[in-house]
């Protein structure tokens, strides 16, 4: 499905297009960030906290705690304090993808769902879910910074291809 190197390429793109995301909302009041909104979580604060929860959760998974919670999406977070928590669970998360083999990818792992429900599914999907799930929630995000008169930044994977290959970086 996957290799090591394609998984850690797109976490690397996940954790810049997040911090882009964050970055731009940290530029809002906090009337803003926390205007409704009929999408997402319902604001821009909680949908990042809810992105932020994902990325946290689903790392617990992988790493084998299969009991997780899903944390309290209510508790009021700064954008500073979400990034500054997006930025130890990226450091986390790639210490630990660099004790991982390819063959731990095919090997099922039993996680609780945040509705209570126990399930089963293999590495390589959990992660993948961890990716989609991010992708997802930013996606309203830059929907939300629009609304909201922000300047959203351009999150698409191929746009930040262009621009390292345009820096002549490899």
């Amino acid at each position: 499905m996957f290799d090591l190197r394609t998984i850690q390429t797109a976490f690397d793109y996940n954790d810049d297009a997040n911090g882009m995301v964050v970055a731009a909302a940290g530029a809002l009041s906090d009337e803003q960030l926390d205007r409704p909104i009929e999408m997402g979580r319902g604001n821009l604060r909680t949908t990042l906290i809810h992105l932020l929860a994902g990325e946290q959760v689903w790392l617990q998974r992988w790493r084998g705690a299969s009991d997780t919670p899903w944390p309290d999406e209510n508790v009021k977070s700064t954008v500073a304090e979400i990034a500054e928590r997006l930025k130890a669970t990226s450091a986390t998360r790639a210490a630990f993808f660099d004790t991982l083999q390819s063959g731990d990818l095919i090997g099922t792992k039993r996680y609780l769902d945040s509705t209570a429900g126990y399930f089963t599914a293999t590495l390589a999907q959990m992660i993948l879910q961890g990716f989609v799930h991010s992708i997802h929630h930013r996606a309203q995000a830059v929907n939300m910074l629009r609304r909201l008169g922000a300047c959203p930044p351009d999150v698409d994977y191929m746009y930040s291809v262009r621009v390292v290959a345009k820096e002549g970086v490899a």
